[in-house]
């Protein structure tokens, strides 16, 4: 008889941060070792999903870090942790960071593509735009299949455009918390 812990699929939204940062000039390399020490530290917390750098194409002193966590507890655990705050008193002077930002779940994935040109893959990263749309699709076809028939075809004479704001606003929340997080659990190897 297996466990049925070893069979549940982990359901919580991960968690993505983004940290801009520019480096002073001449100390590209030394942010590179110093964020890929950070890295590594971050690896060995409980939840650690993945991470990486991305240079931006545009601005040459600009980079990206990413960080992503099994969840909000996880990320919160390395961020306060007195590793992160001496990794981080060892880049004084390397860079300087300007921007973070946290997305979970989802909204991770519709982070421009054509910021990942010219830089390293992200372990971790948003899944290639095809498989976003097929899964997408898995999710939307079946939803808005069964708002037709269980509501919308009982407005008869309803105005096709409020039948399609009715239609929207029972969809896209349905789609937001609780189809797409149960898809992408579901996926998520075939996605990353």
């Amino acid at each position: 008889m297996t466990d049925p812990a070893e069979n549940a699929v982990d359901e919580s939204p991960h968690v993505t941060t983004s940290v801009a940062r520019r480096i002073q000039p001449g100390r590209e390399h030394d942010f590179v070792t110093w964020t890929d020490a950070g890295i590594a530290l971050a690896r060995t917390f409980p939840g650690f999903l993945g991470g990486g750098w991305l240079r931006s194409t545009r601005k040459p002193d600009e980079y990206y870090v990413v960080y992503r966590f099994a969840d909000e507890g996880a990320l919160d655990d390395w961020n306060s942790s007195p590793v992160r705050k001496a990794w981080l008193s060892r880049g004084e002077g390397v860079a300087v960071e300007y921007a973070t930002h946290r997305l979970s779940g989802i909204e991770g994935w519709f982070e421009p593509q054509h910021n990942l040109t010219n830089a390293v893959k992200v372990v971790g990263g948003p899944p290639p735009r095809w498989k976003q749309a097929i899964t997408i699709w898995l999710g939307f076809f079946p939803m808005s299949l069964l708002i037709n028939v269980l509501v919308l075809a009982h407005l008869d004479g309803v105005h096709i455009v409020l039948k399609t704001l009715i239609g929207t606003l029972i969809n896209t929340p349905l789609m937001v918390y609780l189809v797409l997080p149960w898809i992408t659990a579901r996926l998520s190897r075939w996605l990353h």
